[in-house]
């Protein structure tokens, strides 16, 4: 028996001894988020239960199980990958798509009078258990939020991770910690709120200038916090802090209890307290310990917004990142032209040969996601990776997608570019001169400040539309200082809602990334970071435009250059010329010839 043929009999089994404890507790449908307690992208073992049920090994995802059904909800990102883990598992792939139902709704939609739809509370955000739990309502059905069915399923489920905490200090941290919580309480103050509750750990991580690593590729670790008028209190399991970070939080004002302390320390929240929180960033369970005379402030967590717009210290070190990010790049790609044709060059090879060069550079911490390296008919699955059961061997003709990134104590590195192997045909050039066009037109873009950012989405994808082309995932996410690759609140994306906590405001990191996906041949993204800065000013408002930060050439050979105007050659060209300018001091030798041929003029 192939070990994937074993899998998927494995996934059949655990969906069979779930719907046996279903049955016993009277549970007619199971809801099974990606997520854990801080409502996070990436899970730490313990809370991966939906990837453990199913197969699927996607970081996102939606898990349905009821008597008769099973459904996993995954966006455009993940059919292809979602197709082949959950054949055979007994498991049906459900297409998330604009305007149709989500796996609430179905939910909803499917209750009848007096079933029971069960979800972990400790997991589901309470913004969406209040919509869930007033649909089924309405269907006379309701909703059980007290009980974590995986704990009597998962027999050797993980233990909780207990890495190290440590300081992120200066000159990277730009600003103390006592300054931050001031500016906070400040906030909280306008908010008229006393109390204030975060669960997000990237909001903690940059209010505290702490860093961890219990979570892959965010350098964050597992903690709540809780702000009260005379009291900060930090929620961490007590052998993950050093006596001198204990200290140096002790210095200022920051009393520690374990992590499990929270729900105790909730309940003790005076009944006449206004407590600020996200309810798109905590969780119904967590809510539940509140004394239910308690007001709840709902806005966006403040720290979302300060940490979101880097101050200028910030933008420096991250332009310095930038430039060591890049000459690793650089250094990596010369090794690439060398080894295509000369010895066996894997999609593993890829991977590995990315992280040694950005090792050998100054503050690097470890990858910012997991690198996809996708050949031809890979490259099509926006969030392939390889594995060592299932990889290409780069060969022939073709296009190879590299999406790859950094961390760094400075700054945080997300890059993706696409490399020409053997001959490319005239149809793969005109999909990467496509998106190529789709990039500098937004990167080009003058906009109001404060305009909210999914309405930027059309500037980038009308040269790709203008061919009656498209591309299903988002044309650009939010980047963190030294932490979450993927941070809001902006992002730019049509099937987003466009709120007002979505507002562009100067030193907001934003990845620029249209694609063009065609399943089985090959896929085309080509992504920069950009930081919105101040375009000037008119009777008709304040302007802002992008700074490109990222810094690697675009490869030429991949490009139809008639398909570009002059003004979007001109744009490629004054690129290259500063990609050159910024890198060549770091590089010698093979990286060095690589960039200045990489980066002549067309």
């Amino acid at each position: 028996m192939s070990t994937q043929t074993h899998a998927k009999g494995v996934a059949a089994q655990r969906l069979a001894s779930a719907r046996a404890l279903m049955s016993r507790e009277g549970i007619d449908a199971w809801l099974v988020p990606s997520a854990d307690p801080h409502l996070s992208e990436y899970l730490p073992g313990y809370w991966q239960g939906r990837q453990w049920l199913c197969g699927f090994n996607g970081s996102v995802g939606t898990l349905v199980i009821t008597h008769d059904f099973a459904g996993l909800w995954v966006d455009s990102r993940y059919w292809e990958q979602a197709e082949k883990e959950l054949a055979g598992s007994g498991v049906e792939l459900v297409k998330l798509l604009p305007g149709q139902q989500g796996p609430l709704e179905w939910l909803a939609d499917q209750a009848v009078a007096d079933s029971v739809v069960a979800v972990d509370g400790t997991v589901l955000a309470v913004a969406s258990s209040r919509a869930l739990a007033s649909k089924l309502y309405e269907r006379g059905a309701r909703l059980r939020t007290d009980m974590d069915l995986l704990n009597e399923l998962w027999r050797d489920r993980p233990a909780l991770p207990a890495n190290p905490v440590y300081e992120h200090l200066p000159p990277q941290a730009s600003e103390s910690r006592r300054d931050k919580i001031e500016r906070l309480r400040k906030s909280m103050l306008e908010r008229d709120a006393d109390w204030h509750f975060i669960a997000t750990l990237d909001d903690i991580a940059w209010l505290f200038n702490l860093r961890g690593s219990d979570v892959s590729y965010n350098p964050v670790f597992i903690c709540f916090a809780l702000i009260g008028p005379n009291s900060v209190t930090l929620f961490v399991a007590g052998d993950k802090v050093s006596k001198f970070v204990r200290e140096s939080l002790e210095r200022d004002g920051v009393s520690l209890l374990e992590y499990t302390q929270i729900g105790a320390a909730l309940r003790e929240v005076p009944g006449d307290a206004r407590l600020l929180l996200d309810p798109a960033k905590v969780t119904c369970g967590l809510l539940d310990y509140l004394d239910a005379q308690v007001s709840l402030v709902e806005a966006l967590n403040p720290t979302t917004q300060f940490k979101a717009q880097k101050n200028a210290e910030d933008t420096r070190h991250i332009r310095r990142v930038m430039e060591q990010d890049g000459a690793a790049l650089c250094e990596f790609f010369a090794w690439l032209d060398g080894a295509l044709g000369r010895e066996p060059v894997s999609e593993l090879d890829i991977d590995e040969q990315l992280s040694l060069a950005r090792k050998r550079r100054p503050g690097y911490i470890c990858p910012s996601f997991a690198t996809i390296a996708g050949f031809n008919g890979n490259g099509a699955m926006p969030h392939y990776r390889a594995s060592e059961a299932a990889f290409a061997q780069i060969e022939g003709d073709g296009l190879l997608l590299i999406d790859s990134g950094g961390q760094y104590l400075g700054g945080t590195t997300d890059i993706t570019r696409m490399v020409p192997v053997g001959r490319l045909s005239a149809e793969q050039k005109q999909d990467c001169s496509r998106v190529l066009k789709g990039v500098i037109a937004l990167s080009r873009a003058h906009f109001p400040k404060g305009i909210l950012s999914p309405l930027l989405d059309a500037i980038a994808r009308a040269p790709i539309w203008a061919d009656e082309v498209n591309y299903g995932h988002g044309t650009g996410h939010g980047v963190g200082y030294f932490l979450n690759v993927h941070e809001g609140p902006q992002v730019i994306a049509y099937q987003a809602p466009a709120t007002p906590q979505t507002a562009m405001l100067p030193g907001m990191i934003t990845s620029i990334e249209p694609g063009t996906y065609r399943p089985g041949r090959w896929g085309v993204r080509i992504e920069n970071l950009v930081i919105n800065q101040p375009a000037g000013q008119s009777e008709f408002g304040e302007f802002l435009r992008f700074e490109t930060l990222t810094l690697c050439p675009i490869d030429t050979r991949c490009l139809d250059l008639s398909m570009l105007s002059a003004e979007e050659k001109g744009w490629l060209n004054a690129y290259h010329a500063h990609v050159n300018e910024r890198l060549s001091p770091l590089l010698q030798g093979a990286g060095l010839a690589w960039l200045r041929a990489r980066t002549a003029a067309v």
